[in-house]
């Protein structure tokens, strides 16, 4: 999409544990054998139960082994999408370190490359936000419900962070490639 053809809008979530998959992405390898178990998840994720310490220890690891902070970048978006809680355990206890890779100066860098990293920022139909190019502006109240049938009941946004993706850093006008700056807010509202 040309530059100035999106806006875009980003939610930040309470939770997205609204199916046994999502559960399970939220706590990892340190989901209960008992929760497994009522989930119908053994045999679906690893055996070994660990604690938030030991994951956040192995993704701190991964990160360091990352040579750029785009890589860490995407890293960091992944695991976000895939497991919010540790995302949110490692930022706290690594603020200073990771507040430049998920908002400035990466997220700069991010967004002039964003239509080529978005695939892989998370697994498909992982909603970061709304993506409303000028030729859908009449189609507002559909592209509004199709995101209330993504996220669970229950889940609704607390906040909500919009652009026109113009000015960006003054980058100039990123179009839907902006979607970074939404989300970076968000990430450390």
């Amino acid at each position: 999409m040309a530059p100035g053809m999106d806006s875009g809008a980003s939610s930040a979530r309470r939770s997205r544990s609204g199916s046994p998959d999502l559960i399970a992405s939220n706590a990892g390898t340190a989901l209960p054998y008992a929760t497994r178990s009522a989930l119908h998840l053994k045999g679906l994720v690893p055996s070994g139960v660990e604690d938030f310490s030991a994951q956040e220890s192995r993704a701190l690891e991964q990160l360091h082994a990352k040579s750029t902070n785009l890589e860490k970048y995407i890293f960091l978006s992944w695991l976000r999408t895939t497991n919010i809680h540790l995302f949110y355990r490692l930022v706290l206890h690594n603020l200073k370190e990771i507040a430049p890779v998920i908002y400035t100066p990466t997220v700069g860098q991010a967004c002039q490359e964003y239509s080529h990293i978005y695939p892989f920022l998370a697994p498909p139909n992982a909603v970061d936000g709304l993506y409303i190019p000028l030729t859908e502006v009449d189609n507002i109240d559909e592209i509004i419900e199709n995101y209330r049938e993504s996220i669970a009941e229950g889940d609704e946004p607390e906040i909500t962070v919009i652009t026109d993706g113009s000015r960006i850093l003054g980058l100039g006008d990123l179009g839907m490639n902006g979607m970074g700056i939404p989300v970076g807010k968000l990430q450390l509202y």
